[in-house]
């Protein structure tokens, strides 16, 4: 029998000095419950998602000295690690030193050889090059030194060889994607599996947060266990990481599967512990249930976990909010209160002439639910002398010293509003209190555009920018009901038709609000983003034609001949979001507030687009006139 601790820790990115001083209280109470092995997650020292971190010699070097500190903690335990390794003598394809993402075991002071590696640790194989990861721009492969060497795999993958009390184990130790092998040519756990007996699986991780990803997971590395009928040991860390525009959590979710591939153990989510369990013995365990990981309250853990670990990072105790009367911002508020308490929380109604009274009132009754700070500033004046001021403007065209005046069209008069509430009082308020101001976008609005580049768009964080506009109003529900366990969230916010109120054409007393129709765009914008295989308006119109199109996006069946009467309508609707989608929304994604992913595919780094405008396949050029015949 062997007593196994893997130990989820939070892991803080570019802080190798935190993450060892965790490691090391880890290690002493592993040893006080007289264990035999205790595992870490992958690159637990440096940190993942670090940037350009990883060209800086001193830093490596700072990541290779603390790890002899891990190395030297091993008297009487074994401890597997991840840690950046680094050759000084070669180079990567970059022409800078190379560096492998490494695991490594020590034992009483000293590092355990993997059985056929040319190093004293084992090198990760496979290299995720999608989302919002970049490895082979800073790592070198087990799978390109093979070939470096003239070696196969076979020749180079091998288990870690250790003896605890007079037993010898054969553990097959391997990083992350080493696991998820179904895309690739070849699987590492395979060949692991048929050259050698393997006692256990250990899978050291930075895996972080998607929503459902987990219990793809568990499919994946059940299967793994029960194929191979050893056990599977997968440890991930906790904390927040990011690649500049976009914010991962890490959840950890660290399982171990038996030989059958049952759970057998498991971490919470989101939670720093040592965890243990002894394997290879006569133990009998209950299986346990397969945790669910697809639903709204996963969301709300992931985003009150992110939000809150952010806001320490960047050590923010104070935020304000604009509020609306609508859904986003409602929704924001109550969720920065449950974080943060209500009392450092400053809800600010900025109304002009447009905004009715039935919003005003309900933004009134949010900030009294939730019992947060509350400011009513209007803003009818200032944009009133904005626009004077503009329209009694010269502009002198000095090649022909002829003299215009400026013209504020009622679309422009928008931008004023938008921008005077985010620029002026937001922003001047933030400064006043020492705090900050949210960006409330969602995702439908974020994909499109439809925000105002240096007004709604702008704040210190996009939270809840990765969540469609129906998982706002789930998320308002939950909030709701299981968080606050009352109305906070007042019913007319979620009844209430979704308006900007910037011109009488988006009067919400009369049924008028946003051109964005929810229950259809968000899942054709959904189709966009995050597809597998993106989908573009050649796909869309193909769809439309063979009249699948709601089945092929998931929207509700009917929504097209309701919002659409002919295929000119439809054509024109979608040209006109695509044409946002990859046009002027580009623009502004680019200079937006980083967001907190959730998602298969968060913008920022993890969607990754060039402005380059829209563009349009000649199969969709025909497809559309054949559908318009004479009315193209």
């Amino acid at each position: 029998m062997v007593k196994i601790c893997f130990s989820q820790i939070d892991v803080e990115p570019g802080h190798p000095d935190l993450n060892v001083e965790r490691m090391l209280q880890a290690i002493d109470e592993a040893k006080q419950n007289n264990t035999d092995i205790i595992i870490f997650p992958e690159m637990c020292i440096p940190g993942y998602l670090l940037g350009d971190t990883w060209e800086q010699t001193a830093f490596l070097k700072d990541c290779l000295s603390y790890g002899e500190d891990i190395i030297a903690a091993s008297q009487d335990i074994c401890i597997i690690f991840g840690n950046i390794a680094v050759d000084w003598d070669k180079k990567n394809t970059d022409g800078r030193v190379r560096k492998y993402n490494a695991l490594y075991t020590a034992y009483n002071g000293k590092l355990i050889k993997p059985e056929k590696s040319p190093y004293s640790f084992v090198i990760k194989t496979l290299f995720p090059n999608y989302r919002e990861f970049d490895d082979s721009r800073y790592f070198f492969s087990l799978q390109s030194l093979a070939t470096e060497l003239k070696l196969n795999l076979n020749d180079i993958l091998s288990p870690v060889k250790v003896n605890i009390k007079g037993q010898e184990l054969n553990l097959g130790c391997i990083l992350c994607e080493d696991g998820w092998s179904d895309d690739y040519a070849f699987a590492p756990i395979d060949i692991l599996c048929q050259n050698y007996k393997l006692d256990m699986l250990i899978n050291i991780s930075a895996s972080p947060y998607t929503f459902g990803k987990n219990n793809k997971r568990h499919r994946v590395f059940a299967k793994q266990a029960k194929d191979n009928n050893i056990p599977l040991i997968y440890v991930n860390n906790i904390g927040i990481q990011n690649n500049g525009k976009t914010i991962y959590t890490f959840d950890g979710s660290s399982t171990v599967y038996d030989e059958n591939g049952n759970i057998i153990a498991t971490c919470p989510a989101y939670k720093a512990q040592n965890n243990y369990i002894n394997l290879l013995g006569n133990d009998e365990y209950t299986p346990l249930p397969i945790p669910q990981n697809d639903d709204i309250s996963n969301i709300y853990q992931a985003l009150h976990y992110g939000i809150k670990k952010f806001l320490k990072n960047i050590r923010m105790q104070k935020v304000i909010i604009g509020i609306s009367g609508g859904i986003d911002s409602a929704v924001a508020s109550a969720l920065y209160a449950d974080i943060l308490g209500a009392e450092n929380i400053t809800l600010i109604n900025m109304p002009s002439k447009f905004n009715s009274a039935t919003t005003k009132g309900l933004s009134s009754q949010l900030a009294h639910n939730l019992g947060c700070n509350y400011a009513i500033v209007p803003i009818q004046e200032v944009v009133d002398f904005t626009v004077n001021q503009f329209e009694n403007t010269d502009i002198t065209y000095l090649a022909t010293n002829d003299i215009h005046k400026v013209q504020v069209s009622s679309f422009v008069k928008e931008n004023i509003q938008a921008r005077d509430r985010s620029a002026r009082i937001l922003a001047g308020m933030a400064a006043s209190i020492g705090g900050g101001f949210t960006c409330n976008a969602n995702k439908a609005e974020t994909t499109v555009g439809y925000s105002t580049l240096y007004g709604d768009q702008s704040g210190f964080l996009a939270g809840l920018a990765d969540l469609w506009k129906y998982q706002v109003y789930e998320l308002a529900h939950y909030l709701n009901e299981h968080i606050y366990k009352r109305e906070v969230i007042p019913q007319g916010i979620i009844d209430i038709v979704p308006s900007a109120e910037l011109s009488s054409e988006q009067d919400v007393d009369a049924g008028k609000g946003d051109p964005i129709k929810y229950p259809y765009h968000d899942y054709l914008f959904r189709a966009f983003v995050e597809s597998w295989q993106k989908v573009t308006p050649e796909d869309i119109l193909l769809w439309y034609s063979e009249k699948t199109l709601e089945e092929h996006i998931g929207c509700k069946a009917g929504l097209v001949d309701k919002y659409f009467a002919t295929a000119k309508d439809f054509i024109c609707d979608l040209e006109r979001w695509w044409n946002l989608f990859t046009g002027m929304a580009v623009a502004k994604r680019i200079q937006a507030p980083p967001i907190l992913a959730i998602s298969r595919r968060a913008y920022g780094f993890d969607h990754r687009e060039s402005q380059n405008g829209p563009y349009y396949t000649r199969a969709y050029k025909q497809l559309k006139a054949k559908l318009l015949g004479d009315n193209l």
